[in-house]
């Protein structure tokens, strides 16, 4: 554990770089108000604070900045409310005193405001997408060429989608594989039907199909929703933080950006309270420098969809956190009272 000294440095560090984006030395730490140590006091703290990991210091500086370590600790341990102004408070409120009729448009609405006020990316899973489970799916021929699939959810929605069949494929063979898909994806939800396909179906279909690549191209076609429900705004603002201004950098995150089913799985299903997972603790590559933080909302105490922020891990966690929680709070009164009327 950290000592109260080290907590307080640390703490000054994280808030003056997450401001200034540029490395903190010591002299900047000691002239703030409520440190009360001298700079070589604080320069060797910050040297064991970067032993124990919590530090790092870029190769063109004197300076430190926070590690993934040391963001987690503030996070878990130091970070302070805050308090939304008039300004802030007054376009929440707003939000939800608009008489909206459909939940869609009241989520749409909360991915805009929350991206206009944090500043960052904003992506919201609309409750569409956790609703919706598979009963069945069928495949239909029209031709040589062509089928209709159909999918049906326990909600009775019915989806249907016009798709190419592979040259040669027998009737037979569809009805197969389709009896195959019902069996392992009966029940499960729509959001997760194609990452099922590909982790537990597909290699069973390579013993029984022989064209499996492209009947696996079938099935992909099959089960893509066109209508995802996930809202994004504020995609490029990564750009506007100094440490993305180089074109490269945020190339593979707008890309990633553009993909409905990344996006799907990087903010998640709803679970109950706030995650915040912090740069190197993310999965995949493009996003190891940003923070993601959702939390979700609910209709009738039940976790229904989530509103989430990326942005750098050097982000106003305290602001943002806040900002998360009064929109998650709203929407949910919000859909509870819709619901129960």
């Amino acid at each position: 554990m950290l000592s109260d000294r080290q907590q307080l440095i640390l703490n000054a560090i994280v808030d003056n770089y997450i401001h200034s984006a540029e490395p903190v030395g010591s002299r900047t730490i000691s002239k703030r108000e409520g440190i009360g140590f001298s700079s070589a006091t604080i320069r060797n703290e910050m040297s064991d604070l970067e032993e124990l990991g919590y530090l790092e210091q870029p190769h063109t500086s004197a300076g430190r900045v926070p590690s993934t370590k040391g963001y987690r600790f503030y996070v878990d341990n130091l970070i302070q409310p805050h308090l939304l102004d008039d300004g802030e408070l007054g376009k929440l409120k707003q939000l939800f005193a608009e008489r909206i009729l459909h939940s869609e448009q009241v989520v749409e609405y909360t991915a805009q405001i929350l991206s206009q006020l944090t500043n960052y990316t904003a992506v919201v899973l609309g409750p569409e997408i956790f609703e919706h489970r598979l009963k069945h799916i069928q495949i239909v021929p029209l031709n040589e060429q062509q089928a209709v699939a159909i999918v049906v959810t326990h909600t009775g929605r019915v989806e249907n989608k016009l798709i190419d069949l592979p040259e040669g494929i027998g009737s037979g063979e569809i009805e197969r594989l389709v009896n195959l898909l019902n069996s392992r994806l009966a029940d499960v939800p729509l959001w997760q039907l194609r990452q099922r396909l590909y982790q537990e179906i597909s290699g069973e279909m390579r013993r029984h199909a022989e064209q499996y690549e492209e009947m696996l191209r079938v099935l992909d076609q099959s089960l893509t929703q066109e209508e995802d429900r996930v809202y994004l705004r504020g995609a490029t603002k990564i750009m506007n933080q100094p440490e993305f201004r180089d074109v490269d950098k945020v190339k593979d995150i707008l890309e990633l950006l553009e993909q409905n089913d990344q996006l799907l799985h990087l903010f998640g299903m709803p679970a109950d309270g706030l995650r915040v997972r912090i740069g190197q603790e993310n999965q995949l590559d493009a996003i190891k420098q940003c923070s993601i933080i959702t939390t979700s909302y609910s209709l009738g105490g039940k976790p229904v969809g989530m509103v989430g922020i990326l942005g750098p891990t050097r982000m106003e966690y305290g602001r943002v956190i806040t900002v998360l929680n009064y929109l998650a709070e709203g929407l949910s009164r919000m859909l509870t009272s819709q619901f129960e009327k």
